[in-house]
């Protein structure tokens, strides 16, 4: 019996070697929304389909699992760093859209506990240093005695939603997580990207 790849697995033709940006941006992209979906263990094919490209064009610029979940969270907390440097930034836009991230990208946690990633630093390390850039981010935004303001009372909450935001859809890991900002006494904007 031959199958047919459905709408989200057929692939336009190739965009040439000019395209390699919108090649990467669109495989990070393919990568959040599959993952989210499906997991860490969705198999790269399928990312390189829905995001248009062959999986050539995959390796080319990930070249394994890891990379490419690494590229994910490297672009999580970009957006994170825009939002809070943009006018008119407020404490509850900016966790809005940090819980955006974090009910899309739920299937990373195991990476950031994993022993050792491929690439220029230890898991760990890495971890560590993405949380360094999301506390200084949500930091900068914090006005003098916000809620959060302690020391270490910021990274414990994100770390706190961050271990409610369960459940098969990502509707229900953002009720989960505004229902955990809510018992913190803590006030979230809409949960969504950055739209910069």
């Amino acid at each position: 019996m031959t199958q047919h790849p459905t709408s989200e697995e057929r692939r336009p033709a190739n965009r040439g070697p000019k395209a390699a940006a919108g090649n990467r941006a669109a495989l990070v992209t393919a990568a959040r929304e599959i993952y989210a979906v499906h997991g860490l263990d969705v198999p790269l094919s399928r990312i390189a389909r829905r995001a248009g490209v062959g999986q050539g064009v995959l390796y080319r610029h990930f070249p394994d699992r890891e990379a490419i979940a690494v590229a994910v969270l490297e672009e999580n907390v970009r957006q994170i760093e825009q939002a809070a440097a943009a006018e008119g930034a407020t404490p509850a836009g900016v966790l809005g859209v940090l819980t955006w991230h974090l009910t899309q990208s739920a299937a990373f946690i195991g990476l950031l506990h994993a022993d050792g990633a491929s690439g220029r630093l230890p898991a760990h390390a890495f971890a560590r240093e993405l949380s360094e850039r999301v506390e200084r981010a949500l930091r900068g935004c914090l006005p003098e005695g916000h809620r959060l303001g302690a020391p270490d009372d910021l990274m414990l909450a994100v770390a706190m939603v961050s271990g409610a935001v369960t459940g098969p859809t990502h509707r229900e890991r953002a009720h989960r997580a505004l229902a955990a900002w809510r018992l913190l006494g803590v006030t979230v904007g809409p949960v969504r990207p950055f739209e910069g």
